[in-house]
């Protein structure tokens, strides 16, 4: 298995930017997908953006496309999501998560998360 452990949440103006990583341990990390999903208050968890194994396939929801980007250096066992141009909807907590699958697009297809990092925006 592969534990999880986020950190760079915070609170940002609206229009800043932020980055979140995600350090994971395990022998196999660079054969997971990794994905990076959030949920606001009230609302169900959705994903975000999700990075297949290699880095070589991504995925965005159309909410956030454009405005971040997600990668991952499988030498530091590290996922990033840099998040540019924040808006208030933004404000969610994100967690980190892997699948076994090469590019999950929704929670179910992830078997490891993170324990999540609040991103407030503020306007």
């Amino acid at each position: 298995q592969v534990q999880l452990v986020e950190s760079g949440g915070g609170l940002v103006q609206a229009g800043g930017s932020l980055r979140l990583s995600c350090a994971a341990s395990g022998r196999t990390f660079s054969r997971y997908g990794m994905g990076w999903l959030r949920q606001a208050p009230g609302k169900e968890r959705d994903i975000v953006s999700a990075v297949s194994w290699s880095g070589s396939s991504t995925y965005y929801a159309d909410s956030v496309k454009g405005r971040f980007t997600i990668s991952r250096d499988n030498a530091k066992n590290t996922v990033y999501l840099q998040m540019n141009s924040l808006k208030p909807e933004d404000t969610a907590i994100y967690y980190c998560a892997a699948s076994r699958g090469p590019l999950a697009t929704t929670p179910s297809g992830y078997s490891y998360w993170g324990q999540g990092t609040q991103v407030t925006v503020s306007s």
